[in-house]
């Protein structure tokens, strides 16, 4: 009876059926994991493209004087929300900050961006002034958006981008600040 079953364990130690099977199982996951991690990193960062891009034509317009009639926070995020193209929700995630800045004084922008946190209520707005005739304006865009695969590194936020930060509550973070001068 023990050399029977020492038989059958010796036979099922020579075939090799399944080998195949056992490397699939093992590496098919890390694959999956790569490559769900390669997109969200690729929409995070075209994300973070349109709103530097959004952000700079809204400040071009504002430059050359023409389709914003006043440099008030509500006008300026509808413009930028108008130009983003992919960003969902762009009125609810976005937070704008502008101040004046002199530019003899270096700058004095927080390190942290404002973001809106969507699970509390809205915030005022931490600091926007429109300044006078000349005047360096430095305008920060901030928004908070859900990540496509929460379970990738990226969506853990596992990885360190310089642009791009994943919060504990699991949303990323895409900041965009810019500079003009205010013309007269």
């Amino acid at each position: 009876m023990i050399r029977k079953a020492l038989g059958k364990v010796l036979r099922f130690k020579r075939t090799e059926d399944g080998g195949l099977t056992i490397e699939f199982v093992i590496w098919f996951p890390v694959y999956m994991f790569f490559i769900l991690g390669v997109i969200e990193y690729s929409l995070v960062t075209i994300q973070q493209a349109m709103l530097d891009r959004s952000m700079d034509l809204v400040v071009r317009n504002i430059r050359l004087g023409i389709g914003l009639e006043d440099t008030q926070h509500d006008t300026i995020k509808d413009a930028i929300c108008n130009e983003m193209v992919i960003m969902q929700d762009c009125s609810k995630n976005l937070q704008l900050e502008m101040i004046v800045q002199d530019p003899y004084g270096g700058v004095n922008l927080p390190v942290e961006a404002d973001c809106a946190d969507r699970a509390e209520e809205a915030k005022p707005v931490r600091e926007f002034s429109s300044g006078g005739a000349n005047a360096l304006m430095i305008l920060r865009a901030c928004a908070r958006v859900d990540p496509l695969f929460p379970t990738t590194a990226l969506g853990r936020g596992g990885t360190d981008m310089s642009r791009a930060l994943s919060d504990d509550d699991g949303l990323i973070t895409l900041t965009s600040t810019t500079t003009f001068v205010q013309e007269p």
